[in-house]
C-alpha cells in the first residue's frame, strides 16, 4: 500500500481572513453611529463588523499549512501544522485508533457543510483528521469524506 499524504490549502485560509479584514471594519465605520432610538439595526451592523474583524485577526493569527501523512508500512499518521509561529507536529499510530468516524461543521439550512474524519483514540481523545478550518479539497461532500473514511479504515485493518 502506498502512503497517503494530502495538504491543506492556506489559499482559502487567507481569501476568508481577507473578506473578513475588508469587510469587518467597513461595517464598523458604516455602522459607527448607532445613538438614539430605533437605531438597533445599526447596532448590529456595528458588532457584525466587530465579530468579522475579530474573526479575521483570529484565521490570520493561525493560518498555516497542514500536511497530513497515512503511513501504512510504518502503521501511523503523521500532522504537521505551519503556522506563523512554528511547526508542530503529531504522530497517531494505528494501534491508538479505536475507530474513525466522520463529523461536520455547519447547518443543512444554510448550505454550508464541512466534513472530516473523528478519529476516536484509545486514551479517549477524539481528534479531527482533514479538519474543517484548514480547507481540505473535497471536505465539503460527504462522498469523498466517506472514501477517506473507508480508505483509512483499509490501513488500519491491514
Amino acid at each position: 500500500m502506498e502512503e497517503w499524504k494530502s495538504q491543506s490549502r492556506p489559499d482559502k485560509q487567507l481569501a476568508l481572513t481577507i473578506v473578513c479584514i475588508v469587510v469587518g471594519p467597513a461595517l464598523v465605520i458604516g455602522f459607527h453611529n448607532f445613538a438614539g432610538p430605533g437605531m438597533t439595526n445599526s447596532k448590529a451592523g456595528f458588532f457584525l463588523g466587530v465579530l468579522l474583524l475579530f474573526i479575521g485577526a483570529i484565521v490570520f493569527l493561525v493560518q498555516g499549512r497542514q500536511t497530513i501523512v497515512i503511513d501504512p508500512a510504518e502503521r501511523r499518521i503523521t500532522i504537521e501544522d505551519r503556522t506563523p509561529f512554528g511547526t508542530k507536529s503529531r504522530s497517531i499510530t494505528f494501534h491508538d485508533i479505536t475507530e474513525v468516524g466522520i463529523g461536520y461543521l455547519g447547518k443543512r439550512s444554510n448550505y454550508v457543510r464541512c466534513y472530516y474524519l473523528s478519529l476516536k483514540l484509545r486514551n479517549g481523545e477524539n481528534y479531527p483528521l482533514f479538519s474543517p478550518g484548514r480547507f481540505y479539497a473535497g471536505a465539503s461532500d460527504r462522498s469523498i469524506v466517506e472514501g477517506w473514511r473507508l480508505h483509512l479504515e483499509n490501513y488500519i485493518k491491514r
